[in-house]
């Protein structure tokens, strides 16, 4: 499910072109009915990755309830809107659940306040889900450092115009490997816990951040 057709679809058609392999459900996750929607167009899932999310640069002080709100509205109700409804097909394949937080739900960044709360809410989710259905399906969370996307990009051009060299600078340097991962190796790990050799892994928390949990 998306709200970007034409990324979406350009993504189908490198897999094939769509048909039995792949299609596109618009959907915005942060509304019921959207969701509810959606749902009618599956009737087998074996696994759900739930990877929307949004950011938000600011301290307490400088956070406004409406983008509090706004960035849980989408980060934490809208994984619970699409899990609710995912949870009785995932049951019945005895399938997986992947869903993606953050580093900033681990440790604390600087005025990330309303990002970092929500991404922790998602790691204490997984772990409450998994306990709930352990013997029915597994739940595991991918916590990911600064990986180079459209996100990062977007971000740094809204919240620091004029000082994009230096955030990314700092960005890779935070990691000690020193440089920003790829989209190609979070996918990686997602692909590992989708697959039968991760069916031991349940409730799992797993960075992958350049070691930068680590220090």
């Amino acid at each position: 499910m998306a709200r970007d057709r034409a990324r979406s679809e350009a993504v189908v058609e490198g897999l094939g072109g769509g048909g039995a392999c792949a299609r596109v459900i618009l959907c915005d996750i942060s509304k019921e009915s959207a969701v509810k929607q959606a749902f009618k167009w599956i009737d087998r899932l074996d696994v759900l990755v739930n990877n929307a999310g949004v950011g938000l640069v600011g301290s307490v002080e400088e956070t406004s309830l409406d983008d509090f709100r706004r960035v849980f509205q989408v980060n934490v109700e809208g994984l619970f809107l699409v899990t609710r409804s995912a949870v009785p097909l995932i049951r019945a394949s005895r399938g997986s659940i992947i869903n993606v937080a953050s580093v900033a739900g681990m440790v604390a960044l600087k005025r990330r306040f309303g990002y970092c709360a929500t991404k922790g809410a998602v790691i204490s989710l997984t772990r409450q889900l998994a306990v709930d259905y352990a013997t029915e399906m597994r739940v595991n969370c991918i916590c990911p450092g600064t990986i180079q996307t459209p996100f990062i990009d977007n971000l740094i051009e809204k919240y620091f115009p004029g000082e994009e060299a230096k955030v990314r600078e700092e960005m890779r340097s935070r990691q000690p490997v020193g440089r920003l991962g790829t989209v190609e190796e979070v996918a990686g790990l997602a692909l590992y816990l989708a697959s039968e050799e991760s069916s031991f892994m349940n409730g799992a928390i797993l960075p992958i951040d350049g070691a930068w949990t680590a220090v």
